[in-house]
């Protein structure tokens, strides 16, 4: 009975989803009627095509899992995963489909595995908690140590140009790779810091796309950072003050 109410909480975020995604695309509509010239909606870009239902199946993956005891939601993230990679094998972004192939979908797997077990940890295994220091340094340090190697592999395997050239976006793009892995690392254990590095990817994400000049992606990881902070939110209010980790040093 609890395993359908999970599975039922899934449906109503996809129906959410879906209604959320389609008065975003009906407002861009709008928006090329009103200004042909902008060229919003690229229907005949068959990366951004497929773009479309990873959005849709992701918004209502972080919906599900804003409850930390509802594992259905790795299963809409397995799916979201592999769209995005293939769009990145589209877009030829082979380290962002690596990533999304080869890490994120083995990260589901186990979060499935671990946020479906009954009983954990003396029965508070769906208890969110943030990280101790140590952790929380070593994770700052993996975000630093996969953004600059990131930068590096971009300059020299992908775009064959000098280390300052396209300095920006390559940050930007690092960021985004080093914080989505975090936060699908640290959504396995149910940390609370996970939506911390899932606005890191959105943030940096609304800076690339203003950089590069691509109005829908401004618009969806905008769109993202509200579903996110709302996410996060959710998670600080659920961890008990004796899971505070880190952030009781901070109020000593």
């Amino acid at each position: 009975m609890e395993n359908t109410q999970l599975w039922k909480a899934l449906g109503r975020n996809f129906g959410i989803s879906i209604v959320l995604f389609g008065a975003l695309l009906g407002l861009l509509w709008l928006a090329e009627m009103i200004f042909p010239s902008a060229d919003l909606l690229k229907w005949n870009d068959t990366a951004w095509v497929v773009g479309i239902p990873a959005s849709v199946i992701g918004v209502a993956y972080i919906l599900t899992v804003k409850d930390p005891k509802n594992f259905t939601g790795f299963f809409a993230g397995i799916v979201m995963s592999i769209l995005l990679g293939v769009q990145f094998l589209l877009q030829k972004q082979y380290d962002s489909a690596f990533l999304f192939f080869m890490v994120f979908i083995p990260f589901q797997m186990m979060s499935i595995y671990k946020w479906s077990r009954k009983k954990e940890d003396g029965g508070a295994s769906f208890e969110p908690k943030f990280l101790d220091t140590a952790r929380l340094i070593m994770s700052i340090a993996i975000l630093v140590f996969v953004t600059i190697g990131d930068y590096v592999m971009v300059t020299f395997a992908l775009q064959h140009n000098g280390l300052t050239d396209n300095m920006v976006p390559k940050i930007l793009s690092g960021l985004l790779i080093s914080s989505s892995f975090l936060a699908n690392y640290w959504l396995i254990y149910r940390k609370t810091d996970s939506w911390i590095y899932w606005l890191i990817y959105s943030v940096s994400g609304i800076g690339l796309f203003i950089y590069v000049g691509n109005i829908f992606s401004i618009v969806l990881f905008t769109f993202f950072l509200v579903i996110n902070s709302m996410a996060g939110m959710a998670w600080i209010k659920a961890t008990k003050p004796e899971n505070l980790g880190w952030v009781k040093v901070l109020k000593r």
